[in-house]
């Protein structure tokens, strides 16, 4: 298994939950992935709790604000935090936001780009991010939903450096159904274009996906705890994928990567940019 200790700048290095109830949501989460954690007793770190899997940190949950719908947010590792949001702010994305301190773990900021999907930024300190990813039980993906991806192709390049890799999709009214997003020769995230097919009311977003050794057991746990699949076991060339939702609302998808993709990173010998 490999064991993070950082990552590059412009890597997506975390993920986490906010909540209407915390104690409800570290139940569904550990009945589904095996989680554990326990809320900070510093007053200022609100009620924040890190996700466990053994001795492995491996996601966040928080409460909710008020007048934000419960979601999974994606943190991309950067080197300066304000350098970045400025440059996200000249690039015609804006922030949400404005950079601070969370105590010792590190800097944070939200941003969104032109086409409106929010992205936190994170530089850290005392917390790297996910120690372990790419395991079962793991974040193992962030994905880009959106139905300007030219414009949030150009808008990356140039915050982060990465480069585009079209996979055309005949049929497909905007010519290409998937980009891929490397940072310098390794894969890091990717953009699904939202077409005519998708609601629209759904806005732009980032998605979180989480390796599962079962899509199917792991789908059927997932309503069994309370939550909802919004998109079936489905099979795509990268593995077995679900979108489900948690008992409050909020939206991450679960995936069995293809051994013959990813063979090399599940059995623990695989070692990208910035990898332990």
């Amino acid at each position: 298994m490999v064991r993070y200790t950082k990552y590059e700048p412009g890597t997506p290095s975390w993920a986490d939950v906010a909540s209407p109830d915390v104690e409800a949501s570290r139940a569904f989460y550990g009945g589904l992935f095996g989680w554990t954690g326990e809320p900070s007793t510093d007053p200022e770190a609100g009620g924040y709790m890190v996700f466990m899997q053994g001795d492995a940190k491996v996601a966040g949950l928080g409460p909710v604000v008020d007048g934000i719908t419960p979601h999974w947010s994606v943190y991309v590792t950067v080197a300066d935090i304000d350098e970045t949001a400025a440059n996200a702010l000249a690039a015609g994305g804006q922030v949400l936001m404005e950079p601070m301190d969370v105590l010792e773990a590190g800097r944070m900021a939200i941003i969104a780009d032109p086409t409106g999907a929010a992205l936190a930024l994170w530089q850290p300190r005392e917390h790297i991010g996910a120690e372990v990813r790419m395991q079962p039980g793991t974040f193992c993906w962030a994905e880009l939903n959106t139905r300007d991806s030219n414009t949030a192709v150009t808008f990356f390049e140039r915050l982060f450096g990465w480069k585009a890799e079209p996979q055309p999709m005949p049929g497909s009214s905007s010519g290409f159904g998937y980009i891929t997003l490397k940072l310098d020769d390794t894969n890091v995230a990717g953009i699904i274009t939202m077409d005519e097919n998708w609601p629209t009311d759904v806005p732009a977003h980032w998605m979180s996906y989480f390796a599962v050794t079962d899509c199917d057991v792991a789908a059927a746990r997932v309503t069994e705890l309370g939550g909802q699949v919004c998109v079936p076991p489905t099979d795509i060339p990268q593995g077995r994928f679900a979108v489900v939702n948690d008992p409050h609302g909020a939206v991450f998808t679960i995936i069995v990567l293809n051994r013959e993709i990813f063979g090399q990173v599940l059995n623990g010998s695989f070692v990208t940019n910035g990898n332990a």
